[in-house]
């Protein structure tokens, strides 16, 4: 018996024998560093068979050890040897090192050491994990460095906070939160040397329910210029800010010469591109012309150059690595962050007029038909003739502006476009022509407007070029069975045409749920519609049945826009997507260029290895980048809304509803956007019904409906920019504020649920619960 029991408490120093008696020093490291579970005093008292006074001694023992640096203690009071890393502990994504995330402890407390950069070994599923995320992990030394490999991802309980500092009227100081979800204040309980009004990065302290706010960082003043994007940068963990050897690459880069002799010349040619007003740089111009082949007979020429970002972006370069972490550009009302930096992004690789550039050409044939008859791709040196913008450009073909560019280049394109535009119609893709809100700043930042943009036949125009060399991109890659980075976008799923059908029958308007559904199915539900004022609402709600669009290395074909094959290749500049898909066409098809001479540049601009063997990574990293970057937009147009409406508060303004819950609905000024809320305590006291299925309020005595589309006016109670948050009242109020009515609803015991003028209607409830 006394030999097992001697055996068990062995059992954890990994079936060492350990010596009777009180351990060294060395002997206690040895055990700390070989256990495989986290080793704290009472495991190492164990596994060492110490009672007593000698646990008393451990401690004291262990302290010392810690006090002279030899050990640190980790999560639930574990040591380990200090300079390593506990064999379990939590550890924060901070980066991404080409396709690895890495990941920091998220306590260290090693004086003089820097954290360890820990490589994180994912399993099962990759792309569930990203920068900012919290793990529990397992982790080993592999060679020089630390693996981690993660057996649960944590909440982010602990994640920084955004916000402005307030001052209460007792002089109490809280944490107003940025984001509009967050509905409560956070009391700070270390200031720092920020005051009142300041927008924050706080650290979260304490214990739930008594948690609190430690102030680390000062953006500044939330209203001055470019905060509205500071606060997304932030609160989204936007890289925006280049490390130094990224700029000093991207000068060398953009000093390699163009090699012209060995790039085709298309200088001679009147190429224009056309962009928005407000761009920033310019990444695709086209040209057109008719097909001088007799047997084309009433087809076309036509050239998509695009900026040759791959010839100065090379795999395994700091360049590279950093384009791959960012994924994309994104795109502020007031700022750019660029996913180059601006010696490229903005100056070399932008197709500036009069200059010359490095391009990669795509040649189009086109019949009479708008097929694309036939294609390829070089490498070329173009010089741009004009960057028109898209009004300017429409203007010169409407006769409305002069311009000497009219009959040599825009004419033509044109023609071509005509062409173009019969194949799309024959190929009928989804046609959902959703307004797009455009934020209008002066000089100093100050909003002068909020609009929607027009859509003009100019912006029809350079999509259907775009779209043909997209696909021919695809097609090219495909031919030579070389990798391609399709942009995928698949067939809704049987849940949310379910719901659409609900949503239709609303309308009295019949879908069947057993056709094959194409894009074109869509498009003669809007064409039932027509004009009626209903229709923008229904588009909506197609919109919101589709699926996400995503990247990806596998051809899952592209829904929306009807094509079997398709491939993002015409903006390298700002997508890292389309620079895979310019790096797999220089490889295919031989187009590389002699290495450059500066030895720290790599040599080839083809796909590099890592490139070979991550593509299914990469295209899940730059969809949640993708992603990452859309939320953030959104949410900085909504914040530059709300500080145009500030002014505003009290008008009645005219409103389209836009969501109904059983709480309330959402309406948006029209012509403006940003989401605001009219709570249901402010209906009125008659009883609402809240109908699931038609997405709608409905009140029981009075029979007043509020569906999703209804336009209908309101007075703006309140426009907060600092979250973007917008409240909305009735015009005439039934239940003014200060009301008996009123204050009985807003007590806390009958808002632990739904309100109490709320009933469901219908079967519905159960069923939408339970998708």
């Amino acid at each position: 018996m006394a030999s097992t029991q001697k055996q068990k408490k062995a059992a954890p120093a990994r079936a060492k024998v350990r010596p009777a008696g009180f351990p060294t020093r060395q002997q206690v490291m040895d055990f700390i560093t070989e256990s495989d579970t986290p080793a704290g005093k009472r495991e190492i008292a164990k596994a060492f068979g110490l009672k007593g006074q000698e646990k008393i001694a451990l401690k004291a023992l262990l302290k010392d050890m810690a006090d002279e640096g030899l050990l640190d203690i980790g999560p639930a009071r574990a040591f380990h040897k200090m300079g390593g890393v506990p064999k379990v502990t939590v550890l924060r994504i901070v980066d991404v090192d080409d396709t690895t995330l890495i990941a920091t402890p998220e306590r260290w407390e090693a004086e003089g050491q820097p954290a360890p950069r820990i490589r994180v070994v994912e399993r099962g599923k990759r792309g569930a994990l990203t920068i900012g995320d919290r793990i529990l992990a397992r982790t080993e030394e592999a060679g020089k460095g630390w693996l981690a490999h993660p057996m649960k991802k944590l909440a982010k309980a602990t994640e920084m906070l955004l916000g402005v500092v307030e001052e209460m009227a007792d002089g109490k100081l809280w944490l107003r939160p940025v984001d509009k979800r967050i509905r409560k204040d956070t009391p700070i309980s270390d200031i720092g040397t920020a005051k009142k009004g300041d927008l924050v990065l706080a650290e979260p302290t304490g214990r739930p329910p008594r948690i609190s706010a430690r102030v680390t960082d000062i953006l500044g003043d939330p209203f001055a210029p470019r905060s509205f994007s500071l606060i997304a940068i932030h609160k989204h963990g936007i890289p925006h800010v280049f490390p130094e050897a990224v700029e000093e690459e991207a000068v060398a880069a953009s000093k390699l010469p163009l090699h012209e002799d060995k790039r085709e010349d298309l200088r001679h040619l009147p190429i224009v591109a056309i962009d928005p007003v407000d761009a920033r740089d310019h990444d695709d111009a086209v040209w057109a012309a008719p097909d001088e082949d007799p047997a084309n007979e009433g087809g076309f020429k036509a050239i998509v150059a695009i900026a040759d970002v791959s010839y100065y972006v090379r795999p395994g370069s700091a360049l590279d690595r950093e384009a791959r972490k960012r994924g994309n550009s994104v795109y502020f009302p007031d700022l750019v962050v660029p996913m180059l930096p601006h010696q490229l992004s903005s100056d070399m690789c932008s197709l500036r007029a009069g200059q010359d550039r490095a391009a990669m050409a795509c040649h189009l044939v086109i019949d009479a038909q708008g097929k694309v008859k036939s294609f390829r791709f070089s490498r070329a040196t173009i010089r741009v003739a004009a960057v028109l913008a898209y009004e300017n450009a429409q203007a010169a073909i409407d006769g409305e502006q002069d311009n000497e560019l009219l009959e040599p280049a825009l004419k033509p394109l044109w023609a071509c476009w005509a062409l173009l535009r019969k194949a799309r119609e024959k190929r009928d893709p989804l046609a959902l022509d959703l307004p797009e809100r455009r934020v209008v700043l002066d000089e100093w930042g100050k909003i002068v407007s909020v609009a929607v943009r027009e859509r003009l036949d100019a912006h029809m125009l350079i999509e259907d070029y775009m779209i043909a060399a997209n696909v021919a991109a695809a097609k090219a890659l495909e031919a030579k069975k070389a990798p391609v980075m399709y942009r995928v976008h698949e067939t809704p799923g049987r849940d949310k045409l379910v719901a659409l059908k609900e949503y239709l029958a609303t309308f009295d308007i019949d879908f069947a749920l057993g056709q094959v559904i194409r894009p074109s199915t869509f498009n003669q539900l809007i064409k039932k519609v027509g004009e009626s004022e209903e229709k923008e609402q229904i588009m909506t709600q197609i919109l919101r049945s589709q699926t996400q669009a995503y990247y990806a290395p596998q051809n899952m074909g592209h829904f929306g826009l009807a094509l079997g094959s398709y491939a993002h290749f015409t903006s390298p500049i700002r997508r890292y997507a389309d620079l895979l898909v310019h790096r797999a066409l220089v490889g295919a098809y031989d187009l590389e260029l002699p290495a450059p001479k500066d030895r720290a540049i790599p040599d080839r601009s083809s796909l590099g290895q890592e490139d070979y063997e991550n593509m299914g990574r990469v295209g899940e990293m730059i969809s949640g980048h993708e992603r990452r970057a859309m939320e953030a937009e959104r949410e900085t147009i909504d914040r530059y809304v709300a500080a145009f409406l500030s002014a505003h508060v009290g008008e009645v303004v005219k409103a389209r509803i836009t969501g109904v819950q059983n709480f309330g609905f959402f309406a948006t000024v029209e012509g403006l956007g940003g989401d605001g809320l009219v709570p249901v305590s402010t209906l009125g006291a008659e009883h609402f019904f809240f109908d699931e299925a038609g997405k709608a309020l409905q009140g029981v005595e009075s029979g007043d409906r509020y569906t999703v589309g209804q336009r209908l006016e309101l007075r703006l109670a309140e426009a907060d920019p600092i979250n973007g948050a917008l409240r909305f009242e009735l015009p005439d109020n039934p239940a003014p504020r200060g009301s008996p009515l009123k204050r009985d609803r807003t007590r806390p015991k009958i808002h632990r649920g739904r309100p109490t003028n709320i009933r469901h209607i219908g079967s519905s409830r159960g069923k939408h619960k339970k998708r």
